[in-house]
């Protein structure tokens, strides 16, 4: 094992939670700064210690300081991290956490800082409506029109995502029986890995205040639906004029916050740390703009070949579920459209669940990808693993981890 090595050595996020439920009323700073003090605390560092946060973040409307708010600096002393303590927030949509690791991975090897923290957070549910072109046009009297930015999520100049991944779908021949088999396929693995007590490790157990009750604790994601059915899933009408995509083959629109604390394996020993998985390598790339789905798939063969690594060598995969699509459309692109590859690779993929189970706050997903392969590594006693993302207009991320037994 080489010092230089990047390590992760604490990891940990909070519940997610469902669009409107038990996160609803968290500030968003205070939400983003739970998992950031939380991952210092479990390894009972000093603050002082971390030099630079890196930290996802997308839509900050939701922010109490609209315009340009430093959301990783407010987050960061939040959280307890001294006033001293660079940040930079940065916006790649649902890549955003992911990317924040790289970021910090990049800046240690560099040689600027030793610790990095890297994460996001994200709050669907404290989305304002938006009213626009009042400030020059006179307005006097009459109705106002409102604009929601979460109805068919998207961008304004190009389709609404599931469209785009439901065109992407239908040209692999993916159909809306396999994506909603895979939506279940989902609920079942993540019910199990739950029961199991496999989140543990990574979720934080927050408790939730009620009007006029005692608090409740929260240690489940909300997104969860232990009675999902295929009957249920099929029953579900497509989207946005999708054919195959619907609210039950998508995750929710989600809440919930991710942090993963890292250095050199040099200074893990030095603070008597141990690590919970080694970033062997980490890339970004973009496609297309309307070819999201494929992103994951291209991601991983490029972080492989980064590594010179093989498919073979991998124990573990997680794509992202923006879509059921997703991961379906990756694994073709992945398998190089080899239907006996694909599905002995699927038995490897996406074990524990992913986002239309778990949920998908999308710009702190990415961190929690990460922490949840790194977890189930440690517990199966070392080897590799691969997680990937796709975000807004085709950007992807992947990473390569390995656990040392």
């Amino acid at each position: 094992m080489d010092k230089k090595d990047i390590v992760m050595v604490s990891a940990a996020r909070t519940p997610f939670g469902r669009y409107g439920g038990s996160l609803k009323d968290f500030d968003y700073f205070d939400l983003g700064a739970i998992p950031m003090g939380e991952v210092i605390r479990r390894v009972n560092i000093d603050p002082k210690n971390v030099d630079e946060v890196f930290w996802g973040v997308g839509d900050t409307s939701i922010c109490k300081d609209v315009y340009t708010p430093v959301a990783a600096r407010q987050t960061l002393l939040k959280a307890g991290l001294p006033a001293e303590t660079p940040s930079t927030s940065l916006d790649k949509a649902c890549v955003s956490a992911m990317s924040a690791v790289k970021l910090g991975a990049m800046a240690i090897r560099l040689g600027e800082i030793e610790v990095a923290l890297g994460g996001g957070a994200t709050s669907f549910s404290q989305e304002p409506l938006i009213v626009r072109g009042l400030r020059f046009n006179g307005f006097r009297i009459g109705d106002v029109k409102m604009e929601d930015p979460l109805f068919q999520l998207g961008y304004k100049d190009y389709n609404p995502v599931s469209v785009d991944t439901d065109n992407v779908a239908a040209e692999y021949g993916i159909s809306r029986e396999e994506q909603d088999q895979w939506a279940l396929r989902s609920h079942q693995h993540y019910g199990k890995a739950w029961k199991e007590g496999k989140f543990r490790d990574e979720m934080i157990v927050l408790k939730i205040p009620q009007k006029g009750k005692e608090p409740f604790l929260l240690d489940i994601d909300e997104q969860y639906r232990e009675d999902t059915t295929f009957e249920k899933l099929f029953k579900l009408k497509p989207i946005y004029g999708c054919k195959a995509v619907t609210a039950g083959n998508a995750p929710g629109l989600n809440d919930g916050a991710t942090a993963i604390l890292l250095m050199k394996r040099g200074k893990a020993e030095e603070l008597h740390l141990e690590p919970i998985g080694t970033i062997v390598a980490m890339t970004s790339i973009a496609i297309h703009p309307n070819r999201m789905p494929e992103g994951p798939g291209i991601a991983i063969q490029k972080v492989l070949d980064l590594a010179k690594a093989k498919l073979d060598q991998i124990d573990l995969l997680e794509i992202n579920e923006a879509f059921a699509a997703v991961p379906l459309v990756s694994l073709e692109v992945l398998c190089n459209r080899d239907k006996g590859r694909v599905k002995e690779m699927m038995h490897r993929t996406n074990i524990n669940g992913s986002a239309i189970a778990i949920g998908h706050p999308n710009t702190a997903s990415g961190a929690r990808i990460m922490m949840t392969l790194a977890y189930e590594l440690r517990r199966r006693g070392g080897g590799y693993a691969v997680g990937a993302i796709c975000g807004g207009l085709a950007q992807a991320d992947a990473c390569l981890i390995r656990f040392e037994g």
